[in-house]
């Protein structure tokens, strides 16, 4: 017969841990290893970046119901409308790949110091959580180290391959189910230690040979996510802060005065000249820090500089034309034809074939000013990708510029999402930030056809001189490896609308 769980004073507090040999342990996630003793944040991100906002909004307002089933019905309840409504009717597809781009990001924020200490020594970890394994299962494995996720699983309908919003019949994992789950894992051998923060955590405690309570606190500090296992680099969604009730709350009831003052923002600086926009940007509440001395436009007959930029927003272009008070071209690989109309600077589009895309480049230098990507896509984190090596064959009058932005409520950026509305995402945050330096030309000798250096050194060299600038890490991560990672695709425009066409 399997043993019972032991009374509440018999788990000390974790902080009294004096470590030892242990190679198992098994641990709660929501206020023990995670700080936030609530799950509703990701929830809610599962209800907007798998479903939509409306759902995300219906989810809002269920709170007081399913707060009132969690207190005074019971937790399993409680569980269960958050699952019904934030899964009912999703393909199963999209949830994965929310829990695994967009979630990460907010759990590796969230991770207790004390717990991950106790949690990351042990060889065998094992999470067990009232949470959908679904839902938690990547960053476990990922960004913990996990061995095992034990959670509650979610029905999935066999034929259309979306969740019903009901579990299976094992039920929510809580209480005693738990323990039976853990038993089961186990088998004979109890788990070295056992850590949770609620009284319903007691039933697994008891088999373990040691147990740790993790109590709440307000001076709780969350892990550095450098330390955890893998750092985040890539991740999607458009919310910036967790959608806590509050958070939630703000962010829709700013939702359509933000869309308004996007709209606003957008149509009303686009027939304005560059050298005006410059000046309208902060009347409308956009923070433009501009910090360098750029260099005079090409005289006739001469041909463009080439500015070599890092990719944060779809918007870099245009706001260093900005910043330089004129229009200056751009190239892009996956912006839409209706997105070049619309865009305030010459954009032209590229093939993916290097030969005509060289051509092309060449040509647009001969005319005048260039601004290039060459990561190829933008990333979120202090990190830059590797720099395409072309840009440094076509021009030796090349103008590195560190682009950084801030986005205090929306990612003006998007994989899975639609990518006409990210500049509209940007516009919408209260009052964002673009900052963006200018350094000075390469030296001759540092480039390709004056200097005899490689086209990959020349790449290299303005990669460390823009990390160094902004204070990122170089990377040689692609555009490839991010889609496959948060969208399932390569990154190419025929894969994106192939990969949404099969969903």
């Amino acid at each position: 017969m399997s043993p019972r769980p032991k009374s509440a004073r018999n788990f000390p507090s974790i902080a009294t841990y004096a470590g030892g040999e242990h190679r198992s342990i098994a641990a709660d996630l929501d206020g023990t290893l995670l700080i936030s003793r609530s799950s509703f944040p990701y929830f809610m991100l599962v209800a907007v970046e798998a479903g939509s906002l409306l759902r995300g909004l219906f989810l809002l307002l269920s709170l007081p119901i399913v707060i009132v089933a969690y207190l005074f019905v019971s937790e399993e309840i409680g569980i269960q409308i958050l699952i019904f409504i934030s899964f009912s009717g999703l393909k199963i597809r999209d949830i994965e790949l929310a829990s695994q781009s967009v979630l990460p990001r907010f759990y590796a924020n969230d991770v207790r110091r004390e717990s991950w200490e106790v949690f990351s020594k042990c060889e065998r970890k094992v999470v067990v959580t009232a949470n959908p394994t679904l839902m938690v299962e990547p960053f476990v494995r990922d960004f913990l180290g996990g061995t095992k996720v034990l959670g509650t699983e979610i029905e999935v309908n066999p034929k259309t391959k979306k969740a019903t919003g009901f579990v299976k019949k094992s039920g929510v994992l809580v209480g005693d189910r738990k323990r039976l789950a853990l038993l089961k894992e186990f088998g004979d051998e109890s788990p070295d230690i056992g850590i949770g923060d609620r009284e319903s955590d007691h039933d697994f405690m008891s088999i373990c040979k040691e147990g740790y309570m993790v109590l709440p606190s307000k001076s709780a500090t969350p892990v550095p996510p450098n330390r955890l296992k893998t750092p985040i680099i890539f991740h999607d969604g458009r919310f910036v802060q967790p959608p806590t009730p509050l958070t939630a709350l703000i962010i829709y009831l700013w939702l359509p005065f933000g869309f308004a003052l996007s709209l606003f923002r957008v149509y009303f600086n686009l027939p304005l000249p560059e050298r005006i926009v410059r000046y309208t940007y902060p009347m409308l509440g956009i923070n433009l820090v501009i910090r360098g001395n750029p260099p005079p436009p090409p005289s006739p007959g001469s041909p463009g500089n080439l500015y070599v930029c890092n990719h944060r927003t779809a918007l870099d272009p245009i706001v260093i034309a900005i910043a330089l008070r004129r229009k200056v071209s751009c190239v892009t690989y996956s912006v839409s034809r209706l997105s070049r109309f619309l865009s305030p600077i010459p954009a032209v589009a590229l093939t993916r074939d290097r030969a005509a895309d060289a051509a092309r480049i060449s040509s647009i230098l001969q005319k005048g000013d260039l601004v290039v990507c060459p990561e190829g896509t933008t990333c979120r984190e202090p990190y830059l990708l590797r720099f395409s090596a072309l840009f440094a064959e076509l021009s030796d009058r090349i103008v590195p510029v560190a682009v950084n932005v801030k986005q205090p409520m929306f990612h003006g950026t998007t994989v899975r999402g639609v990518k006409f509305w990210d500049p509209y995402f940007y516009f919408m945050n209260p009052r964002p930030t673009y900052e963006i330096t200018f350094l000075d030309r390469l030296p001759e000798e540092m480039t390709v056809k004056a200097g005899g250096k490689s086209a990959i050194e020349v790449a290299n060299h303005v990669q460390k001189v823009l990390a160094g600038v902004l204070g990122f890490e170089c990377t040689g991560l692609t555009r490839k490896d991010k889609y496959l990672l948060l969208g399932g695709n390569d990154g190419k425009v025929e894969s994106m609308y192939n990969n949404n066409a099969k969903k």
